[in-house]
């Protein structure tokens, strides 16, 4: 995983709630197999949408009081904040096109 992209409890407020942009956050674990293997892709999506929008990462067996407050109970679980609140969300693995098209519409 690139490092930019963790977010901890202590930034998630800053880094994600209080965006300007909308923010795709993908909690995910490393014994995680699908976790693993779209991870290329939401990196991917870091790159594609600099400007526009935030990527995030957050380790739910390092950071399990986000997963919680977000009620994460199965992993991949991706979502797209915007303003503050939940706009979009995927449990379980997509297509890369699947996040891409989460990001443009909160766009």
């Amino acid at each position: 995983m690139a490092a930019g992209l963790a977010v901890s409890t202590s930034e998630f407020e800053d880094k994600v709630l209080k965006s300007d942009v909308p923010v795709l956050v993908d909690f995910w674990a490393e014994w995680c197999g699908p976790c693993k293997a779209i991870g290329p892709s939401i990196e991917q999506l870091s790159s594609e949408f600099e400007g526009q929008a935030k990527v995030y990462k957050v380790d739910v067996d390092t950071e399990p009081d986000i997963a919680t407050q977000y009620g994460v109970m199965s992993i991949p679980a991706v979502f797209v904040f915007k303003g503050g609140k939940i706009v979009d969300q995927q449990i379980g693995m997509a297509p890369k096109e699947k996040y891409a098209d989460m990001i443009k519409k909160a766009l």
